[in-house]
């Protein structure tokens, strides 16, 4: 039986962080990877508006040869979220 997409990504995550996939009934944490300092949530869709709007931020980032990063902000809630691509992560 071949393993599902989702848990794939679960495996692919946790190794980029040094983790490890757990399976849901495992009580260690409710994430989906366990990890000495970090809680990680992994959600695989068929798309996410944060990402399209990264797209979006990376062919404009290309032109000036720079490395995209979009940083999302909430009225009335302090600091912000940022994204970036796995790939330009270690640049930072």
């Amino acid at each position: 039986m071949t393993d599902k997409s989702w848990k794939r990504r679960e495996r692919q995550v946790a190794e980029f962080f040094h983790g490890k996939r757990i399976i849901p009934a495992d009580t260690r944490t409710a994430g989906d990877v366990l990890h000495d300092s970090l809680y990680i949530e992994v959600k695989e869709r068929k798309k996410h508006t944060a990402v399209s709007l990264w797209d979006d931020t990376k062919s404009k980032g290309d032109k000036e040869n720079k490395t995209p990063v979009v940083c999302l902000c909430e009225k009335g809630r302090p600091g912000f979220w940022i994204l970036v691509h796995s790939e330009d992560f270690l640049k930072l």
